[in-house]
């Protein structure tokens, strides 16, 4: 797509206009947090750890209430913050182009508003889905108009508890030290943030050589000429079934264990204001029965996406057909499916999503079983039994990590989750694109509450210490009550 004459002229006008929508709205607003220091070193109020969608609404969030003092790590380089040209493969987004996503109520900071600066209306109409690199183009623009600090090529390696505060250990080409102190952590890391890719047990002892997850950097260029088997038929599954073919793989075969496709996006069905706000105040037992149901019923892959692939004469679609065991072969695999079939091919892709695991992530060293979990809080009757949900964190309503036991691990408070991994308590508000700005002033506004109360007594005294008249002294003449 070609921007119009005249683009860069708009969009630099569109930039002046969020500039004076932001100052006529007083954002950011002035810090008021109380600077802290340990040992002669500086205590960071908050540190966001990814600097993708999520991280940067989080940080725009909090500094228009005021918290400053916030940086941003993402270990990616510039421009390539979260999965968007990394392992995301789909060609368009799934999300309606006309919802605001991370603008967090500023209409100029949409991405509606940055397109039709570079392409017009009449382009808009035109315009179906999003694609996916374009998305990104458009990240990258709302990390410049809103000087977004994101520090790149930083990993944190673990948070440990130091004091009243949390040390992050750092490592990567952009980390100026080796660690950090903060008194508050948000984890907005995105879909595996608080797990990894699922990755079946039947690949275990195969040669890496054979098989990728859909999350890997695949060369697609080597799979042209092979056969290619896919497990799954989920968006992930069908776009990485896409770029096979497309790079020329002589076949693809999904191998699917439902019995049909899905075809059916049931959280879309009852997507509303009143589910977003709402959910978080359902008993535990409703909010465990939408994502069950949500979860069993599995998203369907976009149409467009699925016909991406169904196009291929060489793609092919088989259903009932539970992968039971993977073994090498030659120089290829042998699938074998839980019915008895047996499928010789020459490369795998886990098409099986992540898992929400605490235990599996390096950020919690020595203390990520003390993660309260819903499989710890709630009991779900037989017939909504989950594995998989049971291992999601139980989160209190401003995403912050509960103790598993009280008193255990106290420093939980200070970490929150603000990723795929608060969906089973908090709903999809922190990383899917619809309710992502609810989900960052839900965020800002607990952890404004928390570094207040910690600081009650500083405030109360700056109230006290507060002599700025308002009245002068001239403004009034005392006078005398006449008498009889």
């Amino acid at each position: 797509m070609t921007p119009k004459s005249g683009s860069n002229a708009a969009l630099a006008c569109l930039e002046r206009d969020l500039a004076r929508d932001l100052e006529y709205l007083c954002r950011p607003a002035a810090n008021w947090v109380t600077p802290r220091e340990s040992g002669g070193e500086k205590v960071h109020d908050i540190i966001i750890i990814g600097g993708g969608m999520c991280g940067m609404v989080a940080w725009f969030a909090l500094q228009c209430e005021g918290m400053l003092e916030t940086r941003i790590f993402d270990r990616n380089p510039p421009g390539f913050e979260g999965p968007w040209l990394n392992y995301a493969r789909m060609e368009t987004l799934r999300s309606p182009k006309q919802l605001v996503g991370p603008a967090y109520g500023m209409s100029n900071l949409t991405f509606r508003a940055w397109f039709t600066a570079q392409f017009g209306d009449e382009a808009w109409d035109r315009l179906d889905k999003i694609p996916r690199p374009m998305w990104m183009e458009y990240l990258r623009w709302y990390r410049k108009a809103l000087s977004v600090p994101i520090e790149n090529g930083v990993n944190v390696d673990g948070i440990v508890a130091e004091g009243d505060f949390l040390r992050l250990h750092l490592s990567g080409s952009g980390a100026t030290t080796a660690s950090v102190l903060a008194r508050k952590v948000v984890m907005a890391t995105g879909r595996d943030g608080t797990g990894q890719p699922s990755i079946p047990g039947f690949v275990r002892g195969l040669d890496r050589s054979l098989w990728a997850h859909s999350s890997d950097d695949i060369d697609f260029a080597r799979l042209r000429g092979k056969r290619v088997v896919v497990v799954g038929v989920g968006a992930s599954a069908v776009d990485n079934s896409a770029e096979a073919l497309e790079a020329g793989a002589a076949e693809v075969r999904h191998l699917i264990r439902r019995q049909e496709m899905p075809t059916v996006n049931k959280m879309m069905g009852i997507g509303s204001p009143g589910l977003r706000n709402g959910f978080p105040d359902l008993p535990d037992a409703w909010r465990w029965r939408f994502m069950h149901y949500a979860t069993v019923m599995q998203t369907p892959a976009p149409r467009g996406s699925t016909l991406r692939v169904s196009r291929h004469p060489n793609a092919y679609f088989h259903f009932g057909k539970a992968v039971e065991r993977v073994r090498a072969s030659g120089s290829g695999i042998v699938v074998e499916t839980a019915d008895g079939s047996r499928l010789e091919s020459d490369f795998l892709i886990l098409g099986t999503g992540f898992t929400v695991d605490p235990m599996a992530r390096a950020e919690f060293p020595g203390y990520a079983d003390q993660i309260l979990l819903w499989k710890d809080r709630y009991a779900p009757p037989e017939q909504e039994q989950h594995r998989d949900l049971g291992n999601f964190p139980y989160l209190a309503q401003d995403f912050s990590f509960l103790e598993r036991t009280p008193g255990r691990a106290p420093w939980l408070k200070n970490i929150y989750c603000f990723n795929y991994g608060a969906a089973v308590s908090l709903g999809k508000v922190s990383g899917d694109i619809p309710g992502i700005s609810e989900g960052a002033a839900w965020l800002a506004r607990g952890l404004a509450s928390s570094l207040y109360a910690e600081d009650v007594a500083a405030h109360y005294q700056e109230m006290i210490d507060y002599e700025k008249p308002e009245l002068l002294g001239d403004e009034w003449k005392p006078s005398e009550l006449l008498t009889g």
